[in-house]
């Protein structure tokens, strides 16, 4: 393994899933902005995160994706005809 290639300032920081409110304490090298006090009382930085594993289909087995930036939606509206073409000839 090469030498002095890895962060050595690791912290506790709360990432919290924006789109479900669930937050976890992990430690990592983010440079945050934010600050959050955690449930031992401590304050913590905060990292807001956009999905997560609480959140991501893949993990919570359902099929729709809460999107608060819209990409869902417009690569919906630009792969449209070949998504209903495919559908199609599965049919």
């Amino acid at each position: 393994m090469k030498k002095n290639i890895h962060p050595k300032e690791y912290r506790f920081v709360v990432f919290k899933d924006m789109s479900n409110d669930i937050a976890f304490l992990s430690k990592s090298t983010v440079k945050t902005k934010d600050t959050i006090v955690w449930e031992d009382g401590k304050e913590y930085p905060l990292m807001k995160l956009e999905i997560s594993n609480t959140s991501h289909p893949f993990f919570t087995g359902k099929m729709k994706l809460v999107d608060t930036a819209g990409r869902v939606d417009k690569f919906m509206s630009k792969y449209k005809s070949h998504i209903e073409k495919k559908t199609a000839n599965k049919q």
